[in-house]
This record gives structure tokens, sequence and C-alpha cells, in this order.
């Protein structure tokens, strides 16, 4: 099973740590992982021009998203990971989500099917992460994937972490945040299993 792990922090932290923590649980289950983070690269905004709907040959921007845009493709899972940002998602994390509207004019069901999960860690345990969480449970669904939570008691909607605003060094030290991201994982490494059984 292939996993694409999304970073959607600009800085090194606690989003990188807990998406690297989230891949390194798969590997150890056999999966195969590849990562990718928005972090120093040029990435722009959707400019809703509809070449992409018009020529079906992807984006008129020329930026650093074929990288992307090759690991949503590619995988049969897709973990999105977000820093909380005035109680949401990070703007990066939503310019990914907008601009795979290349790849889906090219082929509408090229994300049908694969499993997606969250994790969003923020600067307060209730930082915006339940938010965040359901903004990108929501992407997941408008694009037909099946969006996986971490089940009842504590991870309904995905992995929810506080970073204590101190980076990945906060997010190592929230044991609470971390149990709530293994419990994810392990749901979403199981619906991945099914769905190849």
């Amino acid at each position: 099973m292939k996993v694409f792990g999304i970073s959607g922090s600009p800085r090194q932290g606690g989003t990188d740590y807990a998406v690297r923590y989230g891949l390194d649980y798969l590997k150890e289950k056999g999966c195969e992982t590849r990562y990718f983070s928005v972090r120093g690269k040029d990435i722009r905004f959707c400019i809703h021009c509809d070449y992409c709907i018009k020529n079906k040959q992807g984006c008129i921007q020329k930026d650093a998203l074929p990288e992307f845009y090759d690991g949503m493709v590619w995988a049969d899972g897709i973990i999105f990971g977000t820093p909380c940002y005035q109680g949401s998602l990070s703007g990066q994390t939503k310019c990914l989500m907008d601009r795979c509207r290349a790849i889906l004019a090219k082929d509408p069901s090229i994300l049908k099917g694969k499993t997606g999960m969250g994790l969003a860690v923020g600067g307060d345990r209730c930082g915006g992460q339940e938010l965040a969480l359901t903004t990108i449970n929501n992407f997941y669904i408008l694009n037909e994937m099946i969006p996986c939570g971490g089940g009842s008691f504590g991870a309904n909607l995905g992995g929810t972490l506080w970073s204590h605003d101190r980076g990945s060094e906060g997010v190592a030290g929230d044991e609470e945040g971390l149990r709530t991201l293994r419990k994810t994982l392990k749901r979403f490494y199981e619906a991945m299993a099914r769905k190849v059984a």
C-alpha cells in the first residue's frame, strides 16, 4: 500500500514531525511512503482561470506542484497534515486542495476510492484542530475519497496535536495528541488493507 504524507506548514516543526511520525508508523507495517512539504516551495494560489478545465493538461502555473500532483495520483492513501492558523487550516494547505482542480479536470475520478486521513497541530489544545480536520475530511468527501477518523473517545475526526508553540519538541511531548494520531493511523491502515484484500 502506498501512502502520501503532506505537511502544509511553511516552517519546520510540529506538523512535519507529526506527518513523519505517521509515515514511520505505516512504514513499519510495510507501506511504501512519500512525503511532501510546502516549506520553502513556490506554491501559488488557484486563480480560477479555467485553463485546466478547457485544456485538460494540468495547471497553467509553473511552480512546485507537479511533485504534489504525482504523489496524489500515486497513492492509495493520503495524509494531510496542517498547522492551525486562525482556528483552521493554513493557507498553504488550502492552496494545495484548491489546486487539485488541475488533476481532477483531466480525470474527475482520479482520487475516487482513495483513503484519506488528517492531522492538525495547534498552538493550544483547542486551537482549531477540529475545524481544520473537518475541512480536510470535506475535501476527501468532495473528491469521492474515503475519509478516516480515529473513532470514538478521543479521535473522532483525526489526529489532534498540541505543540505548546514549541514545534516538534512540543508535539513529541504531547502524549495525548500522539494517542489520537496512533488511533487514526490504525484505522487508516485497516481501511486501506480492507480495500486491497
